[in-house]
């Protein structure tokens, strides 16, 4: 039998591959990827609300004090909005086109951001599956499977937000993956930090709670709002939902 920390990288590993989800809009003409992109970021601000509202959040609150975990979900809703500011007056909006309406588009700087949460969230998967294994293969198992399904549908919307920001596919492929080998060091760091990993999650978790509320509710969701288009609107809307209903739904058929 293969020892907790090996399993731990092989299962990380190969969910880091996820995010290789978008290669199959590669061959698509502009076009038509654009209509995708309009359901993609509404559906990622739908995966991304819900997996703050119903898989972060609940989980904070059991393994924080309760007078600590909201301020500390307050503190990276904050801090997020501080460095999307900082990213904006240093980067700017985007330079990179594949769309002639650029004006429809979020600053490129945003893509960064949500890369950012991205990777912190991905770290944070990796140290729960880390735990998985030390306790038992068969639960680092049942925990890999639902972080993975946890992860193909946002995979899918991080994707689309990074070609939604102008950022060209190939790229966006390359740093979509980039950010999910964090999956990767976090499942090292919790195989070898297992004490440090039980004492620190549920701040990272509830810190990552509220980057992913502000990612969700200040930046995608006004994009949504961007064209008076009240069959667009209703469309998006259904495709919001969805995306909650679906990170919801997970959580009971995945429980981790």
């Amino acid at each position: 039998m293969l020892s907790s920390t090996l399993q731990t990288i092989v299962a990380t590993s190969i969910i880091s591959l996820l995010s290789f989800i978008g290669i199959f809009t590669i061959s698509l003409n502009d076009k038509t990827l654009h209509r995708i992109l309009t359901v993609l970021v509404a559906y990622s601000a739908g995966t991304i609300l819900g997996a703050a509202l119903f898989d972060l959040l609940p989980e904070a609150i059991e393994l924080v004090d309760e007078n600590l975990v909201f301020p500390i979900v307050a503190g990276g809703f904050v801090f997020f909005m501080f460095l999307e500011r900082i990213l904006y007056w240093y980067h700017g909006h985007g330079h990179t086109h594949e769309f002639e309406h650029d004006e429809d588009r979020p600053p490129e700087s945003f893509a960064y951001l949500n890369l950012i949460g991205d990777f912190i969230h991905n770290f944070i998967d990796g140290m729960i599956i880390a735990a998985g294994f030390i306790n038992g293969f068969s639960i680092g198992m049942t925990t890999a499977i639902a972080v993975a399904f946890h992860e193909l549908p946002q995979e899918m919307g991080d994707y689309g937000i990074l070609v939604f920001a102008g950022i060209e596919r190939r790229r966006a492929l390359i740093l979509n993956f980039a950010a999910a080998l964090s999956v990767v060091a976090g499942g090292v760091f919790g195989s070898m930090f297992i004490g440090m990993v039980e004492s620190l999650s549920g701040w990272m978790i509830a810190f990552s709670a509220g980057a992913f509320i502000f990612l969700s509710a200040s930046e995608l969701i006004p994009e949504m709002h961007e064209k008076n288009d009240r069959r667009r609107a209703v469309i998006q809307m259904f495709i919001l939902l969805l995306g909650m209903f679906t990170i919801y739904s997970l959580g009971y058929i995945f429980p981790e």
